[in-house]
């Protein structure tokens, strides 16, 4: 048998290979695992006849500097020396702690720690999410495909394309229907997606009838295989508003090309506020209010986000009986500043390309210095549920309302999430601002994400708590949990607050 079909080897291999396996019960796979060997999805291991979770549970400092090396703590089997342990701003994260899979027992790590004299406790897992997905916002003037257009990663549908927002387009990845829904290639191909995404990793996306990107949390895309810069500093009449005044007096008429909304000085308020003549210009396109114009042209990866690589191709006749002169000076302008050229009109009222004057250059830096680089930011989404919560409470309904009432704060690896409204607890997290290497899978398929759930101990044991599993955190630095990984520590992110701070600030009134 090959190592990868041994590896997801789930039947019952006989009285023979069960006497040299184990079989590892934390997630529905329930792989056999030889000696020295690792289950289907490398977070669980067979050392010497246990089950092992490989990855070190870790507990950020909040005290030390940002990106510290990693320090072990005492590891299954050392002695401890008994000595006390500073705890300082130490926070047990679910990142290495295990799964309440098969769903029946208590989360791995139920930690109180005292803060400012009150006591809280932090209940902390790693939850197998099969409802789960990415949010990828890219911020590039570029168009990269159609709204509601196929993802496709490795030639499986993985997702789409949905509304794009100022200045950033929009992907809706993952989700159960993809997951679980589709083909075994199609749940394979999102689960490694999301898994890559989540982690931080490069990821090549494919958009049916629009661009191919490379996406990666923190770094700028890259779309057809070119390196964005920068994102759009607002659509044509924004851009408009906002230089207006530094155009005036230098340039007879200025318009700024845009996908979305191209503008023109002389007839913008802004223009007319600043007592800019007209000038006979005729735009192609629908006009909207003064100035502002929508479908100049289709999307594209041309001149702000359009298809033209032209800008006189959304350009009229000029109309000389309203301003249109010989001479006149006119800049066009992308929203990025990336593009830009000068034009005069010749006697037939034609604009004619000439050398760029100095006196603009300014102005077209200003748009370039006020854009904000080009970027990829991904954001995990998952619904907390049934068994997740049941780790937590024996009454996981509890366990919503508290959260909805704000007396349990949920991170993800420490991180602050996002909880949006209504029922359940549908969490959404930034993953850039979670350690790195934080998310696994198994390959049912699903993501498994760590969260963590800090409330005050009383308000614990209101909710049906498990008392009598909670811990200090001296006991889990010494003794660890069920499955004998060591514990490590490491700064956390300077971005992230120290969660249970957070949850006293939150309920400062009860203190």
């Amino acid at each position: 048998m090959s190592e990868l079909a041994e590896r997801f080897d789930t039947h019952d291999p006989g009285e023979k290979q069960l006497a040299e396996k184990i079989r590892c019960d934390a997630c529905p796979v329930m792989c056999y695992i030889a000696d020295g060997r690792t289950g289907a999805c490398d977070r669980y291991g067979n050392r010497a006849g246990r089950v092992v979770r490989l990855d070190p549970l870790t507990i950020l400092d909040h005290a030390a500097e940002t990106g510290q090396a990693v320090v072990p703590f005492v590891a299954e089997g050392e002695a401890w020396s008994g000595e006390l342990i500073s705890t300082g701003r130490r926070f047990v994260t679910a990142i290495g702690a295990g799964t309440t899979y098969p769903d029946y027992k208590p989360a791995p790590f139920i930690v109180s720690q005292e803060v400012e004299g009150v006591d809280l406790v932090t209940v902390v897992t790693e939850g197998i999410f099969s409802y789960c997905g990415v949010k990828v916002k890219i911020d590039t003037d570029r168009h990269i495909g159609d709204e509601t257009a196929a993802v496709r990663a490795g030639g499986e549908a993985i997702g789409h394309v949905t509304t794009g927002e100022y200045g950033s387009q929009m992907l809706s990845l993952g989700g159960v229907h993809h997951l679980t829904g589709g083909s075994k290639a199609e749940g394979r191909a999102t689960c490694d997606a999301l898994l890559a995404l989540c982690n931080q990793q490069p990821v090549e996306l494919a958009i049916d009838g629009g661009a191919t990107v490379v996406v990666q949390a923190g770094r700028a895309p890259v779309i057809d295989g070119k390196l964005e810069h920068r994102m759009r500093v607002g659509c044509g009449s924004a851009t408009i508003g906002m230089f207006a005044a530094q155009w005036r007096g230098l340039v007879d008429e200025v318009v700024v090309v845009d996908d979305h909304i191209t503008g023109v000085v002389s007839e913008h308020q802004a223009g007319k506020v600043l007592g800019w003549p007209d000038t006979g210009i005729r735009i192609i396109g629908r006009r909207s209010t003064p100035g502002r114009y929508f479908k100049v042209s289709e999307p594209g990866l041309g001149w702000g986000g359009t298809a033209i690589d032209d800008p006189l191709s959304i350009l009229g006749p000029w109309n000389a009986g309203k301003g249109a002169r010989p001479g006149l000076s006119l800049l066009m302008v992308s929203t990025t500043g990336e593009q830009f050229a000068y034009y005069e009109l010749d006697e037939a009222l034609k604009p004619v390309e000439k050398p760029f004057p100095e006196r603009l250059r300014k102005s077209v830096s200003l748009i370039e210095e006020n854009c904000e680089p080009a970027l990829c930011t991904v954001l995990f989404i998952g619904g907390a549920g049934g068994s997740l919560r049941a780790g937590v409470t024996e009454n996981p309904v509890n366990l919503t309302r508290s959260v909805q009432r704000l007396e349990t704060y949920v991170t993800v690896g420490g991180a602050p999430v996002y909880v949006w409204p209504g029922g359940g607890i549908t969490l959404m997290v930034d993953v850039s601002r979670v350690p790195q290497g934080a998310f696994g899978y198994v390959p049912t398929p699903a993501l498994v994400a760590p969260i963590e759930f800090t409330l005050r101990r009383d308000d614990y044991l209101r909710l049906g708590g498990y008392e009598a599993e909670i811990r200090s955190l001296a006991d889990i630095f010494s003794r660890g949990g069920e499955y004998l990984n060591p514990r490590s520590s490491t700064g956390a992110p300077e971005t992230n607050p120290w969660p249970p701070l957070v949850q006293l600030r939150r309920n400062g009134a009860d203190l």
